[in-house]
C-alpha cells in the first residue's frame, strides 16, 4: 500500500486557489507549532487560530501556552485573529478514561487528536470558514496520516473542508525551531498532557541516573 503524501496534497490545494484568499480556521496546538505553519499558510489563507487544548496539564500551563500564542501572532505582525476556546481539562479526561497506560503516541493520543479535530471541523462549520486543518502535523512525534485521516473524516461529516498537510516535510520543522529562538517563544518539554508530562519527567531521571553511572 502507498503512503500518501499529504504535503503534495497541500501543495496542489493551493496552486488551485483563486486570486481571493479563502478562509481557513487552523487548530493550533502551540505557538512553537504554529510559527512556520501561519508564516507559510498566511500567504495563501484567511488564517484564524483556533486555540483549543483540553489535554494541557493545570490551567497556568495552559495560560502560559495560550499567551505565548496571542503573542507570536502580534510580534510576527500578521492579521490573524486567536480564538481561544477556554481551559476544559474534564473533556479530556473523559475522553482518556480507560487509556491512561497507553503510551505516547497510541490510542489515547489517537482519541485526543480526534477530540480536537472534531471541534475544529464544528468550529469550522459554525464560522463558515472555507477550510479547516492543525499544525499538529508539524510535530515529529505526531502521526500525520492519523490527523488526516481524523480530520478529513470530521470534515466530512460536517460538510466542510479539510486542508491535508504534513508540515514536517522539506525540513521546514527545523524553521519552526529557528523561529522559537528567534521570538524567544516558550518551548515546553512535553506534549501537554499529565501522562506525556509523566512520561518526559521518567525519560529525564532516567538520564540524569545514567549520567551519574
Amino acid at each position: 500500500m502507498n503512503k500518501i503524501n499529504y504535503q503534495k496534497q497541500l501543495d496542489k490545494v493551493i496552486e488551485n486557489l483563486g486570486e481571493t484568499k479563502p478562509t481557513l480556521l487552523l487548530h493550533s496546538c502551540c505557538a512553537p507549532c504554529s510559527s512556520y505553519v501561519m508564516e507559510y499558510l498566511s500567504q495563501y489563507f484567511d488564517i484564524t487560530i483556533d486555540y483549543y487544548n483540553p489535554n494541557i496539564d493545570s490551567k497556568e500551563e495552559y495560560e502560559k501556552r495560550v499567551h505565548e500564542q496571542q503573542r507570536l501572532v502580534n510580534e510576527m505582525n500578521l492579521s490573524i485573529k486567536v480564538i481561544d476556546a477556554g481551559y476544559d481539562p474534564q473533556t479530556f479526561f473523559d475522553m482518556a478514561k480507560g487509556y491512561e497506560q497507553e503510551p505516547e503516541g497510541g490510542k489515547r493520543c489517537y482519541r485526543c487528536y480526534k477530540l480536537r479535530l472534531d471541534q475544529a471541523a464544528k468550529l469550522a462549520k459554525e464560522g463558515g470558514y472555507d477550510y479547516f486543518t492543525t499544525t499538529l502535523t508539524i510535530s515529529p512525534l505526531k502521526n500525520a496520516s492519523w490527523l488526516n485521516e481524523l480530520g478529513q473524516k470530521a470534515g466530512e461529516l460536517l460538510g466542510v473542508e479539510f486542508l491535508p498537510s504534513d508540515f514536517k516535510k522539506k525540513g521546514v520543522y527545523q524553521r519552526s525551531i529557528q523561529l522559537s529562538k528567534e521570538y524567544n517563544l516558550y518551548r515546553q518539554n512535553f506534549c501537554g498532557c499529565i501522562f506525556s508530562k509523566r512520561e518526559s519527567e521518567e525519560r529525564m531521571n532516567k538520564q540524569k541516573n545514567i549520567e551519574k553511572m
